[in-house]
């Protein structure tokens, strides 16, 4: 699901990265970038660097439990490893687990850990640095809600067992959370197991390659500078300026910036999902019928490729495409014959238009919540958009003061959508609640064959339709493609493949 570009020298780039950067989108989103002027010169390619750089804060930890979201939690990407990392597909792939059981009756998962692994420093990695850092991870704001559903964590020499409160065959893709050794949380970089670890020197600061890394392959470069970046604007000089090479991007935020030169991207999926919400505690949404003619009436491929320029998998279901789980066989085609059939058979005769919430600081969102009112009235079923500032957006949710809203949610690679479609979940805006889909949810989080509880699933919310997902947004890295080659970006690690990657910096 990932994507490689060359961007034109020259060519205005909208971002929003990653956390702290933003952007807005072109005026006429649909129209695509603007055509190439061929008399427009090329310009000259700069000369490579003496180091690669990454942008970095200094004064901010970069404790991977409690660091800033963006471009201190890259920086720890090269630090730190989870007991396992997601892939490209979202999928938990081992790292300083080598081995798991799992104990269905109990709820209880006991993993072993790899042997031969030591922290940057030469001491072992041990079960007891595990569980520090997991026990530190239930606490935080970044992690407690993924953890909610731990009871108790015990740690040997060489495993770690941790119980739930029920079950799920998917808890492994939620522990790709960086550990770091016990009694080192308050140092600025605490000791990681990674490739790199931290260095203050005279000459700057730097992350210097992990000779003792037990993966034992070589690492693209022997040090990475660490350019200091306090702001966005200051980060966004450094990349334009080619002091450092590689940003972590979200290109459907809300605040234009540009940058010039010959600049690569590559897309990575991710676990966020846009999808329209729907009021089915109140009429007329609460017809399966009708909210199945409005999942008709989205042209989900056109609002990824016109709207998102791309950076997105348009998503029938709340899983990503990227997924072995996606139930691909179960979608059905957009067309505005589809959608008139739909909505004939849904008998709605409207009374008056509905309403759909978007909140206007993201003129992305604006923009589809826009073109969906359109695509929806004139096929019919009247529709207007209400935009409000993102409090009283989110106030509007709260009450359940709406017909329809365009939403986001960052979901867990377990994908457990409880939170989503269960009574009281805390992102259930819609107050669904239909025991079928509760059963429904419960089967699949302690399915042994999750790909068949999936597929049960979506094809109840299919028929059901409480949500109507939209797509799933993708992560960017973007790099200056003189000096990156091989990229294959996560998106927790854009130098996911290091291994692979060739850096290519002056001799």
């Amino acid at each position: 699901m990932m994507k490689l570009r060359k961007m034109h020298p020259l060519l205005l780039i909208l971002l929003l990265l990653t956390g702290c950067w933003q952007e807005e989108p072109p005026e006429e989103p649909d129209e695509g970038l603007p055509p190439l002027q061929e008399e427009e010169p090329e310009e000259e390619p700069a000369a490579l660097p003496e180091h690669f750089a990454l942008p970095y804060t200094p004064g901010q930890s970069l404790d991977p439990v409690v660091c800033a979201d963006g471009m201190q939690q890259v920086v720890a990407s090269l630090l730190y490893e989870g007991l396992f990392r997601l892939d490209g597909d979202l999928e938990p792939q081992l790292c300083l687990c080598i081995s798991y059981t799992y104990d269905a009756d109990a709820y209880r998962y006991v993993f072993t850990l790899r042997e031969g692994v030591h922290f940057s420093d030469g001491t072992p990695l041990t079960g007891r640095d595990v569980k520090a850092t997991l026990e530190r991870a239930r606490q935080s704001g970044r992690y407690q809600s993924r953890l909610s559903g731990v009871t108790s964590i015990s740690a040997k020499e060489g495993s770690v067992t941790v119980s739930l409160n029920g079950p799920n065959t998917g808890f492994p893709a939620l522990l790709d959370i960086p550990i770091v050794k016990a009694g080192t949380e308050d140092e600025p970089a605490p000791t990681g197991t990674g490739p790199y670890f931290y260095a203050e020197e005279e000459t700057g600061t730097w992350l210097i390659a992990n000779q003792s890394w037990w993966k034992g392959i070589g690492q693209p470069v022997d040090r990475v500078a660490l350019v200091e970046a306090s702001d966005p604007s200051a980060m966004l000089y450094r990349f334009s300026s080619h002091e450092v090479q590689l940003i972590m991007a979200d290109l459907t935020g809300v605040q234009a910036v540009s940058t010039t030169g010959s600049v690569g991207c590559v897309d990575a999926a991710s676990t966020l999902l846009q999808y329209v919400g729907c009021n089915t505690a109140r009429a007329p949404l609460d017809s399966p019928a009708l909210r199945r003619a409005l999942s008709a009436g989205i042209n989900r491929a056109n609002i990824t490729g016109a709207f998102l320029s791309g950076h997105g998998s348009p998503a029938f279901f709340p899983v990503s495409p990227a997924s072995s789980l996606y139930p691909v066989t179960l979608e059905t085609a957009y067309s505005p014959d589809s959608f008139a059939l739909a909505l004939s058979a849904s008998g709605y005769i409207p009374e008056g238009a509905l309403t759909l919430l978007v909140n206007e600081e993201n003129s992305f969102k604006r923009a589809i919540a826009d073109y969906l009112a359109e695509t929806w009235t004139a096929g019919g079923l009247p529709v207007e958009v209400r935009t409000l500032p993102w409090e009283e957006y989110a106030a509007a949710l709260a009450s359940g003061d709406f017909d329809l809203y365009y939403g986001e949610a960052r979901l867990t690679a377990d994908w457990n959508l409880r939170s989503l479609l269960e009574p009281g979940g805390s992102l259930n805006y819609g107050r669904w609640s239909n025991p079928e889909t509760s059963r429904l949810l419960a089967e699949f989080a302690g399915a042994e064959h999750r790909e068949n509880a999936m597929k049960n699933l979506c094809a109840h919310l299919k028929d059901q339709a409480p949500i109507l997902p939209v797509c799933f947004k993708s992560t960017s890295v973007l790099t200056y493609a003189d000096v990156v080659e091989g990229l294959t970006p996560t998106a927790a690690e854009p130098l996911y493949n290091l291994g692979e990657c060739r850096i290519h910096l002056q001799t």
